[in-house]
């Protein structure tokens, strides 16, 4: 249900309103209204607004004698008002300092470390989600053990971009036949890209070709690994510090959230389809658990081309404007890092 719309007095009431809570963090009344931002109007109008505003779902009212707060339609009438804030020179993340990012490797580091240099910026959780790889060619695969019930499988692509990531084994597998099995893999899949590969994995044209039936646990946790991309997190315990989010209930909630990567890639890759700043507020969520959350986020480029998204998740009291403002100017920073790189990126 949309709210309905607002008069220039109700406008100004409500953003004040928003400003002052986002300000405090305490309910707001209408003399503090009066006093810091309209003194225009006296308290009695302002209030008689304020009522107003609540009838129309704008503001709630927390406790019978206590001021008000907004709801999530007041911060998404607020964000779609708002003139974003410039990020000085001083203020903007040192995300691609150097003048040439010389090669693949060097910048998928500069895209892991954005998220903390997000989080540092803002003091909430920074994220950003990496390309994904199906469209890029394989060049080799190798496994190494790292004990007796797994191995480090290591894929590197055509471009020199190097994914690693745990993998459970059969006990009997031993080091050398680990090897052997990477090396007949990348005989088989070299040059050929993830999605080509995914296909003829998931569905191999002779189930009884000896490469699939001896490695068959091996290869689906290949599979799965084709299938992922990286979620960089950096900053979680910034949450115990929001007075919003301290309570055990929503606070273990945005967590577990956090725990289930699958589904915050999935939201994450479908915000990533537009491009641009986007904010998801409060219940317009579709994962509950991060109902209590806004999510603020923007897509990066690689010529000219979407390659992932980058954002921040926090309270829904933040400061709309500044928050996007860096959101926005990181992005743009790792674009233009990107942009310097030496050989040809993989695109989703």
């Amino acid at each position: 249900m949309v709210p309905p719309a607002l008069d220039q007095r109700s406008r100004q009431v409500l953003l004040a309103v928003i400003a002052e809570y986002v300000e405090t963090g305490e309910p707001v009344g209408s003399r503090a209204v009066s006093r810091h931002h309209i003194r225009g109007l006296s308290p009695a109008t302002i209030r008689n607004a304020m009522a107003d505003l609540e009838e129309m779902g704008y503001l709630v009212q927390p406790h019978t004698s206590a001021g008000r707060v907004p709801t999530d339609a007041a911060y998404r009438f607020y964000v779609g008002h708002l003139e974003r804030m410039p990020w000085s020179a001083g203020k903007a993340p040192a995300v691609g300092q150097s003048a040439v990012v010389p090669h693949a490797e060097a910048a998928e580091e500069m895209m892991a470390e954005a998220p903390a240099l997000l989080s540092t910026g803002t003091h909430m959780i920074g994220v950003l989600l990496a390309p994904p790889l199906k469209h890029t060619a394989l060049d080799r695969i190798e496994l190494v053990v790292l004990d007796e019930q797994r191995a480090l499988a290591v894929l590197v692509t055509a471009t020199g971009w190097v994914a690693a990531r745990p993998l459970a084994t059969p006990s009997r597998a031993g080091s050398e036949e680990l090897r052997e099995i990477g090396r007949a893999l990348t005989r088989r899949f070299r040059g050929k890209t993830f999605q080509e590969i995914l296909d003829e994995l998931t569905a191999p044209a002779d189930p009884l070709d000896p490469l699939w039936t001896r490695t068959r646990g091996v290869l689906d946790e290949v599979v799965a690994l084709l299938r992922d991309r990286t979620l960089y997190i950096s900053g979680a315990t910034n949450m115990l510090d929001h007075p919003d989010l301290s309570d055990t209930a929503t606070l273990r909630s945005v967590l577990r959230a956090f725990e289930d990567k699958a589904r915050l890639i999935d939201l994450l890759s479908r915000m990533a389809e537009e491009r641009g700043v986007q904010v998801m507020i409060g219940s317009e969520n579709p994962v509950e658990e991060m109902r209590g959350c806004s999510l603020i986020t923007s897509t990066y480029t690689y010529r000219d081309q979407v390659l992932g998204i980058l954002g921040v998740v926090g309270p829904r009291r933040m400061p709309y404007s500044e928050v996007m403002s860096l959101v926005d100017e990181t992005a743009r920073l790792v674009s233009t890092s990107l942009s310097r790189v030496r050989q040809q990126l993989y695109l989703p």
